[in-house]
């Protein structure tokens, strides 16, 4: 098989050669622009960090009448049970991997790197962080849920059985119903993960509080 393109990148240092990294991930038909204002809001660490904001492959999405956008997977159907394309989820998580390998690269060790994501981006991450080899500094997961639930408990990696995850999620949302958040949250607290669960009043969005919650969440896994 050939091996994907790297992703292009969008990337913000908040100091000189920044040893910690945050890979963050943006939603279904965004791109790495969505989040880039959010980094002035943070309030963050002394520490140098630099900002990762991949722009996820162009690609039709069924859900939208084939339509080619930006997305880490496909999305077949507005029914839960059938709507996740496996496949894409998988080629996005070695998209991933191969960020993470990159930012080591470059001066990152595992152990300070965060894995941000939003909806569709959140999923990615998930997928991705529970299953990498090494212990990460955390997951930052923002109104999404765990993609292909059922292959979790045999797929994670015990590196990161422990891994700091925060969860996010708009008691509103109409696109990715907090019913199904919370069965998400409630899978990974079962398998052991310290899951610190933020419920917000607001649709499929991001908000003031949670952007603190968030730079506080991010001085803690980043001191």
């Amino acid at each position: 098989m050939t091996p994907a393109a790297p992703l292009q990148t969008l990337e913000i240092e908040t100091g000189h050669a920044p040893r910690s990294s945050v890979i963050w991930l943006h939603g279904l038909g965004a791109d790495g622009h969505d989040f880039e204002p959010i980094v002035g809001e943070l309030a963050l660490p002394r520490e140098a960090i630099r900002f990762v904001f991949p722009h996820a492959p162009m690609q039709p999405v069924t859900i939208n009448g084939g339509m080619v956008m930006r997305a880490w997977y496909d999305i077949v159907s507005e029914d839960l049970s059938r709507r996740e394309d496996a496949g894409g989820v998988r080629a996005s998580q070695r998209l991933v991997e191969a960020l993470i390998e990159r930012e080591k690269a470059r001066g990152s060790v595992a152990g300070r790197i965060v894995l941000a994501g939003f909806s569709q981006g959140g999923a990615i991450v998930l997928q991705a962080g529970l299953r990498h080899a090494e212990r990460l500094a955390g997951i930052m997961a923002l109104s999404t849920y765990v993609p292909i639930a059922d292959s979790l408990a045999g797929e994670r990696q015990a590196a990161n059985a422990n891994v700091p995850i925060f969860y996010a999620h708009g008691t509103h949302d109409p696109i990715i119903g907090m019913d199904r958040a919370e069965r998400s949250r409630d899978l990974l607290a079962s398998l052991g993960y310290p899951v610190e669960w933020h419920p917000y009043a607001m649709p499929h969005a991001v908000c003031a509080q949670e952007i603190a919650d968030i730079g506080d969440w991010l001085r803690r896994v980043l001191p």
